[in-house]
């Protein structure tokens, strides 16, 4: 599909109509028109040589936009075209020919595109807030410019539906009316369709009689391309230049024209805005030229009620299942994609009318689903589906799985045949709501959304024969379980969910009235056997998505076949995304009773609008809280604690730091703590069922006030060893941190703190731990700007051979040569110091010299030297050399990225060759 609106244009469409006589013959008219009108007059000079886009502006200069049309309507008949007569009585009132097009050819799609609008509650009127945000795509923010917005969502979620509001609201007038003289829309579902073609023929394709080219490219930066879908063409933007056009008449394949066009081969000047699936194509962001990432969420909490409320006659009803969808996280979340929330809506409105529980209903997505397919073929006063409807179904979950093997999401009539649907059949299928048609162009067809294609494969494999499959490519039960659980196939979102979620009895009763027999019950004990066998293979674990099992697992609700699935695991890593994903790991993390590492990336959780509950919901959390208390009530700061409301990140960690004892590791990365949930996660730690050893807290927004209750957790828990706060902003809090870690009762081995904006200022602090501290080995300082000054502080206590410390990191930290002599000063005198890494600092040629004169001592035990990126020339080889061949201590030497030249090198070599030489790593 290709659509354009051009708003100023009206009189050029259809002085593009007139022949060349008949445009001359137009101007002398139109010259003696306004003479007899008393208008201002027209020369000769000035319409001699003048085309039609010209005319057209002078006419609307001299006499303004709708006087001269008015002349122009008045002409048209003198000139025997009648045919501009009748067209433009037929478009009165519309402020371009095209427009009127525009808003068929929208409002069309907008009907096919989307459910819920056809129940009334919302309208193809785009709202204050969206038409906000879409002014807000091509703000400019800094001189780049031409703009590329690039809008991502997942399928369904809304995007066409938004660019059609966009269409609308432009036709009208209302948006982007000055920034824009054309639009054009290209549906990259439709496009695909076609060989070869030209930019001049995707835009004139379907108006190819009222497209004036010339006057179009003539301005590319009042261009505005829309392009949906973009993820239908299977387009990387990986080829090379030398492959693109730059010719917008050039007819090319349509990848080769869109990509073009994507990367400013094609009009540079133009706008373009991209809606497309997330990471698809993989690395987009860094492909075009700095594009404007914008995600579409769908619907928010207020979209959702609102619908509900539409859809329900009775509110107190609405309310009723909404709620119900409210509290189950995972169909909740999914409501955000608007025709999915129809489904949803429209299901628990049929259950309420057949008198059935909508509790139970809402508690798993495959009963939700379940239900919608029994009642969409189970007439309203029957108990079951009709044989000739168990028969469409069949074929339909044959047709389903055959597409979830092969990447089809729309069926030609060769596969809709292959599996037993026939033409007669597609009228009802499409009433059903169960078909969407693809195009108007072609006989095709698509499930409604791509989650209702997994669900109908996920029930042809609980079928009685699913092996039968008339397609070669339909792989076994284990096989489907295997590569979903891989995520081999990027577009296979639930089907493993559903599959697992439809072994419950519940549902397998469901299933046997909805095909009519009595169906075996052995692929449950199957399917469970054959995870439990993938869970304790160390090499499937590498591969496997952990959120995908965990949300079959969650889906199925069984505390058996969890348990025996579950507890072979030893690590698992959580990426947590939104609540569905906190909710699903806080029921399967109590199965794994084995469990000696986690790792929880959060990244993204809305909580805005859900709220917090309070910490006395929880009472395994609450009972955990009052004993830590108790043994810390020396604490103001822990004595609130009960007293506090908690995230859901931090619920989860109760469940698993106080009821699993064999976990040692537990990471927490790219996640935004509160103040409230370090008070909450310190005072866990001290909790005598909790063993965690190992805390690494990266980038998770930890506090300079969360170190200070950090600082009693390293006094009260002899069990922790290792403690990684890197990248978290914590200048402020190291007084605290350091005067517990040289504590007696701190027994804390390892500390990093890389990359947390500390300065030389805390240099002073970290002298006076390491001082005290006999147990610290390892302190990583890298990436924190502690200079010249701060490292001669830390120095004067590195230098005392009570200091226990065995390896330090001093990366990126802006030392340069003058810092050296303190260095080398502690590498002869603190035998204890066994690894150095300098990378990334301006050691230069002086400072390795200074630091290889020490290597030698008898009091230097060094081990590990790094000096990578350091600046170093070949003019310091010679001193290298002379270390590495006397060094009787030195293991590994890194000089990686530092230009030392081949005589620099070949010093190096003949060194490492030298009898003396323990040496074992160059780099």
């Amino acid at each position: 599909m290709a659509a354009s609106f051009i708003p100023d244009f009206r009189l050029m469409w259809y002085l593009e109509e007139l022949r060349r006589k008949e445009f001359v013959k137009f101007k002398e008219l139109i010259r003696q028109e306004a003479w007899n009108r008393g208008l201002p007059p027209i020369t000769g000079s000035e319409i001699r040589n003048v085309k039609r886009q010209g005319f057209a502006g002078l006419l609307k200069e001299r006499y303004g936009e709708q006087q001269a049309w008015d002349l122009a309507l008045s002409i048209f008949p003198k000139l025997n075209r009648k045919d501009l007569c009748e067209k433009a009585a037929r478009e009165s009132g519309c402020p371009t020919p095209v427009t009127a097009h525009v808003k068929e050819k929208f409002s069309r799609l907008w009907c096919r595109e989307s459910f819920t609008e056809v129940q009334g509650c919302f309208d193809q009127t785009i709202t204050q807030e969206e038409g906000a945000s879409l002014e807000d795509y091509f703000t400019p923010r800094a001189a780049r410019k031409p703009h590329t917005v690039v809008l991502h969502g997942v399928p369904r979620i809304g995007k066409t539906r938004l660019l059609t509001k966009l269409m609308l609201a432009w036709s009208d007038g209302r948006l982007y009316r000055d920034r824009f003289s054309f639009v054009f829309y290209f549906c990259c579902r439709e496009l695909k369709q076609l060989t070869a073609t030209s930019l001049v023929g995707l835009i004139s394709r379907e108006r190819p009689d009222c497209i004036p080219i010339t006057e179009i490219v003539a301005q590319p930066e009042r261009l505005l391309f829309i392009i949906d879908s973009f993820e239908e063409l299977c387009c990387t933007l990986s080829e090379p230049e030398s492959e693109l056009c730059s010719d917008w008449r050039e007819e090319r394949p349509v990848k080769t024209v869109l990509g073009s066009l994507l990367r400013r081969k094609i009009l540079p000047e133009a706008a373009l805005l991209l809606a497309v699936m997330p990471e698809r194509p993989p690395g987009l962001q860094n492909i075009l030229e700095h594009p404007n990432m914008q995600v579409l969420t769908g619907f928010q909490q207020s979209h959702r009620k609102q619908y509900f409320c539409c859809l329900f006659e009775d509110r107190g009803q609405a309310l009723e299942a909404f709620s119900l969808v409210r509290d189950n996280e995972q169909l909740f979340t999914m409501c955000r994609v608007p025709l999915l929330c129809w489904m949803v809506g429209t299901c628990l409105k049929q259950e309420l009318e057949r008198g059935r529980d909508l509790a139970a209903t809402c508690c798993r997505i495959s009963s939700v689903f379940l239900s919608y397919v029994f009642n969409l073929f189970t007439p309203k006063d029957a108990h079951c589906p009709s044989q000739q409807d168990r028969d469409q179904l069949k074929a339909l979950c044959s047709l389903a799985a055959e597409g979830m093997w092969t990447d089809t999401w729309v069926f030609g009539e060769e596969e809709l045949g292959r599996n037993g649907i026939a033409d007669a059949d597609i009228p009802t299928l499409l009433d059903l709501k169960v078909f969407r048609k693809y195009s108007e162009s072609v006989r095709a067809y698509s499930f409604i959304h791509m989650c209702l294609q997994e669900f109908y494969a996920a029930m042809f494999y609980l079928l009685d024969s699913p092996g039968g499959h008339p397609s070669p490519a339909v792989g076994c039960t284990e096989a489907l379980l295997l590569t979903f659980l891989k995520k081999e196939k990027s577009s296979w979102v639930f089907v493993g969910s559903f599959l697992m979620g439809l072994l419950r009895e519940s549902e397998q009763q469901k299933l046997d009235a909805l095909f009519g027999s009595q169906r075996s019950r052995a692929v449950e004990p199957q399917l469970r056997g054959y995870l439990r066998s993938l869970t304790e293979q160390e090499d499937f674990l590498q591969q496997m998505e952990f959120p995908l099992l965990f949300y079959g697992l969650f889906e199925m609700q069984s505390d058996a076949f969890a348990s025996q699935v579950m507890r072979g695991l030893r690590g698992v890593h959580l990426p947590i995304r939104e609540n569905a994903d906190l909710a699903v790991s806080a029921y399967c993390l109590k199965y794994c009773s084995n469990l000696r590492e986690v790792c929880f990336q959060v990244s993204n959780v809305f909580e805005e609008e859900r709220g917090l509950e309070p910490m006395g919901h929880q009472s395994q959390a609450s009972c955990c809280l009052q004993a830590s208390v108790g043994a810390t009530h020396q604490s103001p700061l822990l004595r609130r604690i009960s007293d506090l409301c908690v995230s859901g990140e931090i619920r989860i960690l109760f469940e698993v730091l106080t009821s699993n004892p064999n976990l040692r590791n537990l990471t927490l990365t790219c996640t935004n703590l509160s103040h409230k949930d370090e008070l909450v996660l310190c005072s866990t730690l001290t909790h005598p069922v909790c063993h965690i050893e190992q805390l690494l807290l990266r980038n998770s927004s930890f506090s300079s006030e969360g170190c200070r209750v950090l600082s009693f957790v390293l006094l009260r828990n002899n069990k922790l060893k290792v403690l990684d706060l890197s990248g978290n902003e914590l200048e402020e809090g190291m007084p605290a941190l350091c005067e517990a870690l040289g504590h007696p009762d701190c027994t804390l081995q390892h500390l990093v703190l890389a990359n947390c904006q500390l300065t030389e200022h805390c240099a002073q602090h970290f002298s006076e731990a390491l001082l005290r501290n006999t147990h610290l080995s390892l302190l990583d300082l890298s990436g924190n700007a502690l200079k010249d000054e701060g490292l001669a502080v830390l120095c004067e206590a590195l230098r005392q051979p009570t200091c226990s410390l065995q390896s330090l990191r001093l990366r990126s930290c802006s030392i340069t040569p003058r810092g050296c002599p303190d260095l080398a000063s502690v590498l002869t005198s603190n035998p204890n110091l066994r690894s150095l890494e300098l990378g990334g600092n301006y050691i230069r040629d002086a400072g390795a010299a200074l630091l290889s004169r020490a290597l030698p001592h008898p009091q230097c035990c060094l081990s590990n030297l790094s000096l990578d990126s350091c600046q170093l020339t070949g003019a310091c080889c010679q001193y290298v050399a002379s270390a590495i061949a006397s060094s009787q201590t030195l293991h590994v030497l890194d000089l990686r990225g530092n230009v030392l030249g081949p005589s620099g090198v070949m010093l190096l070599c003949a060194a490492g060759r030298h009898p003396g030489c323990s040496l074992r790593t160059l780099r």
